[in-house]
C-alpha cells in the first residue's frame, strides 16, 4: 500500500509493531535501545508516554543520523494510574481483576525523528476501552494461554484478549500499540513514504 521514500528505522522490538509496518508494506530496520521505563514524580500518563517515544528514538538516531527513526511506548490507565506489564502470572490475574466491568484507557506515544535534518514530531494517541465482567477463572484461563506476560494492562486485544472486550471507543491499533492512522499521516507530511500504486493501476489514472 505504501513503499518508502528514505531509510526508516523501527526503534522498537514488538512484534505488533513490526507486523503493522510490514503489512503497510514498507521497509525498515529494527533497531531497540535500553532507557529507565520508570515514571517521574508527578508525570502525567501523557507525558511519560511522549518522554518514553522521544528518549527511545534519540537514542537510536544518534546510529542512523541519515535515517527517519520511529518509536513508540504504550500504557495502559485506569484511573489516572498507570498499569505497566506485569512481572509474573500472579500479577498479571490481579491486574486484569481490576479492570473487569470497567473502561480503562491505552496511550500511544510515538516519535518520528530525523537528526540529520534536525526534525522531531511527537505525538500521544488515547483510546478507551471496556471490559465485560469475568470470573477470576476466567482471568487465570487467559494468563495461562500465554499471552499477559509482555503487554501492558496484561492482555493483547489482537489475540485471545478480544473476549475480555466488551467496547472500544477510538484507534484500534493503538490498543495494539501503534496508532497506525496517526503515524502514517506524519510520515506522508514528512515524504518519508508515499503510497505504492501497481503499474496497471497508475497507468489507468493517467
Amino acid at each position: 500500500m505504501y513503499q518508502n521514500k528514505h531509510e526508516i528505522v523501527l526503534a522498537s522490538g514488538s512484534p505488533r509493531r513490526q507486523q503493522y509496518l510490514q503489512e503497510m508494506g514498507l521497509k525498515f530496520t529494527v533497531r531497540t535501545s535500553v532507557v529507565n521505563e520508570q515514571p517521574v514524580a508527578g508525570e502525567s500518563p501523557e507525558d511519560f508516554v511522549m518522554r518514553m517515544a522521544v528518549e527511545k528514538a534519540v537514542s537510536v538516531s544518534r546510529q542512523y543520523p541519515d535515517a527517519w527513526v520511529i518509536s513508540g511506548d504504550t500504557v495502559v490507565c485506569l484511573d489516572k494510574k498507570i498499569l505497566g506489564k506485569p512481572l509474573d502470572e500472579k500479577e498479571a490475574v490481579a491486574l486484569l481483576l481490576t479492570m473487569s466491568g470497567r473502561e480503562h484507557r491505552v496511550l500511544t506515544g510515538f516519535c518520528v525523528t530525523h537528526s540529520g535534518q534536525g526534525v522531531k514530531v511527537v505525538k500521544s494517541v488515547n483510546t478507551f476501552v471496556r471490559f465485560t465482567v469475568f470470573t477470576k477463572e476466567t482471568a487465570e484461563a487467559y494468563v495461562a494461554a500465554g499471552e499477559s506476560l509482555d503487554k501492558a494492562g496484561a492482555y493483547g486485544i489482537q489475540g485471545k484478549g478480544a473476549c475480555l472486550v466488551e467496547s472500544i471507543d477510538g484507534s484500534y491499533s493503538n490498543v495494539v500499540g501503534l496508532p497506525l492512522c496517526e503515524l502514517l499521516n506524519v510520515l506522508l507530511s514528512h515524504k518519508v513514504i508515499e503510497p505504492a500504486w501497481p503499474g496497471q493501476l497508475r497507468k489507468s489514472l493517467r
